[in-house]
């Protein structure tokens, strides 16, 4: 049986069928077949078939990274607006040094943006952290914002779509998982390129050889590309990297 792995599919559809397919997110088994839950892309890795959205909200998981900015400051934290259906918030204590209260705007004020980690999901929010290497403030660059659905299409299978764009563009890339991408460089054409490049990416992010696709489009704009190791595409978000980040 030939398994199309990149198709538009409906709730109710069959994906495959046999025990030996697992369903995974938005999938469900119906006696011997496996059956998409709701409307997405296609996807099966090593027998588990999962239904991938193509749009819709961000809903945030422990071990995120995602990019906010400051909307409010309280006596001991900052609360962040990330996109979802309420603020998140960021203790003084999940930050890298000590910071006394009266020194809390000059650390972070207001309509600045961070790049910070998910630190809990609770019913009542969503605790953030940025003690770890990589994360803080965001200072110079562009932040752009695309559907979170595309977000692993971006990274790439193991980090390796965004490599390819930061080797032939030179600019630092993070990726939130909450569909915001900080794109960060020396050069401002570059830092455009970058944004050119991401916006191809979204814009055919359910074709199949996305890759090569890229690559030729990078090559358009005049930019080098490094072959990079074949590795099979993937669109599961779970199993990606949660940033795309150069951090050497």
């Amino acid at each position: 049986m030939v398994i199309e792995k990149r198709q538009i599919v409906i709730p109710g559809e069959t994906l495959v069928s046999g025990n030996e397919y697992l369903p995974g997110d938005g999938a469900y088994r119906d006696g011997g077949d496996v059956v998409a839950g709701r409307y997405g892309i296609m996807n099966i890795f090593e027998k588990h078939v999962r239904v991938i959205p193509v749009s819709g909200a961000y809903y945030p998981r422990r071990g995120n990274t995602i990019i906010g900015t400051i909307v409010d400051i309280t006596f001991n934290g900052w609360l962040i607006d990330f996109g979802g259906a309420q603020n998140a918030f960021l203790p003084v204590a999940e930050v890298p040094r000590y910071i006394n209260r009266n020194e809390m705007r000059e650390y972070l004020d207001f309509g600045e943006a961070v790049v910070v980690k998910v630190w809990d999901v609770k019913s009542r929010g969503v605790d953030l952290s940025m003690k770890m290497r990589g994360f803080g403030k965001i200072e110079g660059g562009m932040i752009i914002s695309v559907s979170p659905n595309k977000v692993p299409r971006i990274i790439g299978k193991e980090g390796s779509m965004v490599k390819m764009i930061k080797d032939a563009t030179g600019c630092s890339i993070t990726v939130g998982q909450n569909g915001k991408v900080w794109i960060s460089g020396n050069d401002s054409d570059k830092e455009l390129a970058t944004k050119k490049i991401i916006e191809f990416i979204v814009a055919h992010a359910t074709i199949t050889g996305l890759t090569e696709k890229v690559e030729k489009f990078i090559k358009k704009l005049g930019l080098k590309v490094n072959s990079p190791e074949i590795i099979a595409e993937n669109t599961d978000g779970e199993s990606e990297q949660n940033v795309g980040e150069d951090n050497e």
